[in-house]
């Protein structure tokens, strides 16, 4: 009887302790701590940077980020005084944006608003195509590739048996200027070059896409711009939308070709055409594609080189219907650049590009 009396009694003692732990905790959540932001609010330029802001707290507390644009350092502290920095990423857009770093202390919540401007709008010089409006450009006129651009690395054979190393790095992808080179050339036993994607996971469907480009000189060399889907895919299924090709070979010659599973390296007028340019490894030359769900017509300095039409059949011929992103490259030999050989005489070449422009209705 009186182990059971002292079991009861140590029971009662240990659920109020339960209880009143329970209770002082819920209390002490919900209690408004002091928190202090040295800012509150901050607008910054379009380009990436970073700043810092003081936070004095009663205890410890946390710190995080709202969007996917702004990270913050620490994400948390122990000290009742600490400094949070705080970095945006570059505003690809032309659009401003906001977004916030949160402090939470128990149950305080404290917010840095931060407002970032959008990118300078191109200068007017930008004539558009009629009906469309310009919605992402690169005029390459700083000193490096902007966040936009995404570098493919992979070694030889990682396509069409070519035979170049694609690398990332400025040497490759040479920004001065106000153009945008990719070099290619010889390092050691390595022929060197770059394989870079325009918003790799967002792209664009249907538009105008223009580049002014001028072509490298020297059997083996192989310069593209053209897209691919951004979900993948089994190729040539997928579709492929070559822009513009040229190989060294064939001096001058550039190429425009669709790649589907109707039409796939079949040589018809209806998936490729041709067209010699005199100075193309001279001067600079435009080259573009207008695509719309019902066709792609293709141009080489505003003048028609290839169309091809949506028949209606399906995928197998139309796949044209997905987000493609822009590529620009320049490889070295391979099933095609590479079928008459190479001469690494021409090493070191370059693909000069003055600037990709996507317009959109």
């Amino acid at each position: 009887m009186i182990s059971r009396m002292i079991s009861s009694v140590f029971l009662a003692i240990a659920f109020g302790l339960m209880s009143c732990s329970k209770d002082n905790e819920t209390a002490y959540e919900a209690d408004n701590q002091q928190v202090t932001l040295s800012l509150t609010e901050k607008s910054i330029d379009y380009g990436s940077t970073s700043f810092t802001v003081d936070v004095t707290a009663d205890r410890e507390f946390a710190a995080y980020s709202t969007v996917d644009w702004l990270d913050v350092t620490p994400k948390g502290s122990v000290n009742k005084n600490e400094t949070l920095t705080i970095t945006a990423q570059e505003n690809p857009s032309y659009d401003a944006r906001s977004g916030a770093v949160t402090v939470a202390c128990g149950g305080t919540r404290r917010s840095i608003t931060v407002s970032q401007a959008g990118k300078p709008q191109p200068s007017t010089d930008i004539t558009a195509p009629e009906g469309y409006s310009l919605v992402w450009n690169d005029e390459f006129d700083g000193s490096e590739l902007s966040s936009d651009w995404t570098f493919e690395v992979a070694g030889p054979g990682f396509v069409n048996n070519e035979l170049q190393s694609y690398v990332k790095g400025n040497d490759v992808a040479e920004v001065s200027n106000g153009t945008l080179k990719i070099n290619l050339y010889k390092d050691g036993s390595t022929i060197k070059s770059a394989r870079i994607y325009a918003k790799r996971y967002q792209g664009w469907q249907y538009g105008y896409f223009e580049a002014s480009i001028r072509l490298p000189e020297g059997k083996g060399t192989w310069p593209a711009f053209w897209m691919m889907p951004v979900a993948g895919g089994q190729w040539p299924g997928c579709g492929e939308i070559d822009i513009m090709e040229s190989v060294g070979y064939d001096p001058n010659v550039v190429v425009s070709t669709i790649h589907c599973n109707k039409y796939n390296n079949g040589g018809t007028a209806i998936e490729s055409a041709r067209r010699t340019i005199s100075n193309a490894y001279t001067e600079f030359h435009k080259y573009a594609l207008e695509w719309t769900a019902e066709k792609m017509d293709f141009y080489v300095d505003d003048k028609k080189l290839l169309s091809y039409k949506n028949d209606g059949t399906g995928t197998d011929a139309w796949p044209f219907n997905a987000p493609f992103y822009v590529i620009l490259n320049l490889a070295w030999g391979g099933a095609w650049g590479g079928l008459q050989g190479v001469d690494e005489s021409c090493l070191p070449a370059a693909m000069e590009v003055d600037y990709v422009r996507v317009f959109q209705k």
